[in-house]
């Protein structure tokens, strides 16, 4: 059984080696530490990106995923979202608009309305 550095990984995933830590110190990857040294079994390797695999969608079907307002349909919200999360503004969604009341309405002798 033959164990790989992060530069073997990193050249057979074709990942950078920092990708490859960063997924590592989020305990995403499974890796050996042999006290400073990270190993890898090929076969964890293999099996780890077998469950990444992500399955394709036709594009006549995300077409018309789209054109229902399927999953991008509040893309604007995420997007101002995303942009009040990077300035570090706190983002909240427009409010809607009131009416003005017709007029104020007259208390009772109870103060009930």
């Amino acid at each position: 059984m033959k164990y790989l550095n992060i530069e073997e990984v990193s050249e057979y995933l074709g990942l950078r080696k920092s990708s490859l830590y960063s997924r590592v110190e989020a305990g995403e990857i499974p890796h050996y530490r042999v006290g400073r040294l990270l190993r890898f079994k090929l076969e964890d390797v293999e099996k780890w990106m077998d469950e990444h695999r992500q399955e394709n969608v036709a594009v006549g079907e995300a077409r018309r995923s789209v054109a229902n307002g399927g999953p991008t349909a509040h893309i604007d919200t995420i997007v101002k979202k995303a942009i009040a999360e990077t300035k570090g503004l706190k983002y909240s969604p427009p409010q809607r608009e009131t009416r003005p009341s017709k007029g104020l309405r007259k208390e009772g002798k109870d103060g009930a309305l």
